[in-house]
């Protein structure tokens, strides 16, 4: 064990794949570990030793435990592992899976995955949870609008117009819906008053963590991030000085422009989408409740996300100001100032040598 200096893990439920790997890049060990050796295992390696996982659904819980063991824990995304499997995409096994885990390690540019602490993951929980709750919620007014229908009846599409009228459609006997029918509709009524109050306790729990955390409240700062989306990108990135610049944020949460460029010839289409869906997706939609209200204010941003929108439609306009948000964030959160929404960017001025 004194030998590895790399070690590979391919992380399941029950079984755990390692592959480790000497300072010449020669295999020393590889095996299938039960799930409960696996951290008396890792124990025995050096201290310092590159222990590598592929980003699931434990690999930050294993990641924490392993540098508490003074290792070297680090996570890499699955789609940056792939190219590294000798064996090609038939090929796909643990054995060979850990394998291209300990080659793409190795690699000098490869990009790891920030460890999330247990009160990021904790966050994190709670905007999970959220999402899950709002599409139980729209799937749970469809199912009442699509039963009312059965029966001739039907109201405005706005939630709150129905949410308003069920009771009275429910006990109002002079329509034609059947005694089974108006209990399968109270039932679904109740449901729904049910999602409410779970979406009420989430919100109140990110309204905590806008109160307690400094940077969440830094975030919300920013015209077209509010409490809910700040609360995820603090709990999501933690560290923003793992990106080198704005840019390179923003090419992170998959707002820049795809390329298919080639001769010296740029051919840019829509956005990438990388990175996190529902953090881009909080973002965009932030940054489109602020274009559509640009007219109202006054300060540079607002002025040219409104300009913008005239040129180019709301659309475009919306995504480019959450761009815009995402290098801000950056510059906040990497040069400690706070966001002033009339800051002029200066740029340096080169010197002739």
């Amino acid at each position: 064990m004194h030998e590895v200096t790399r070690v590979g893990v391919d992380l399941a439920k029950r079984v755990i794949q390692v592959h480790g790997v000497d300072r010449a890049d020669q295999r020393v060990v590889g095996r299938a570990l039960p799930r409960d050796k696996f951290t008396a295992w890792c124990a025995q390696l050096p201290a310092g030793c590159m222990v590598v996982m592929e980003a699931s659904s434990s690999a930050h819980y294993w990641a924490r435990k392993l540098v508490a063991l003074g290792l070297d824990a680090r996570i890499i995304a699955a789609h940056l592992v792939a190219p590294y499997r000798m064996q090609g995409k038939h090929g796909k096994n643990d054995a060979n899976d850990a394998a291209a885990i300990c080659e793409a390690a190795s690699r000098p540019q490869m990009h790891f995955v920030p460890i999330k602490s247990v009160e990021q993951q904790s966050m994190l929980c709670i905007h999970r949870l959220r999402e899950g709750f709002k599409k139980e919620r729209i799937a749970c007014t469809n199912r009442i609008r699509g039963l009312l229908g059965e029966f001739g009846i039907v109201l405005a599409q706005k939630p709150e117009i129905l949410h308003h009228a069920l009771p009275d459609v429910i006990e109002d006997a002079s329509n034609e819906l059947p005694t089974l029918a108006r209990l399968a509709l109270q039932r679904a009524w109740e449901q729904w008053q049910e999602l409410d109050a779970h979406l009420s306790w989430c919100d109140a729990r990110i309204a905590a963590h806008l109160k307690a955390n400094e940077q969440v409240r830094q975030a919300e700062q920013l015209i077209g991030v509010g409490p809910l989306g700040a609360s995820a990108l603090i709990a999501t990135v933690g560290d923003f000085k793992q990106f080198k610049n704005g840019a390179q944020f923003g090419a992170w949460m998959g707002l820049t422009p795809r390329q298919n460029s080639s001769g010296g010839k740029s051919n840019l289409g829509g956005i990438t989408k990388h990175g996190d869906t529902y953090l881009r997706s909080l973002l965009i939609q932030g940054a489109k409740a602020a274009v559509f209200t640009a007219h109202r204010r006054d300060d540079p941003i607002s002025k040219w996300a409104h300009q913008l929108r005239e040129k180019t439609g709301w659309q475009k306009a919306a995504v480019a100001l959450a761009n815009k948000n995402a290098r801000i964030l950056w510059a906040v959160f990497t040069r400690g100032k706070p966001f002033d929404a009339r800051h002029v960017s200066v740029r340096p001025a080169i010197v002739n040598g």
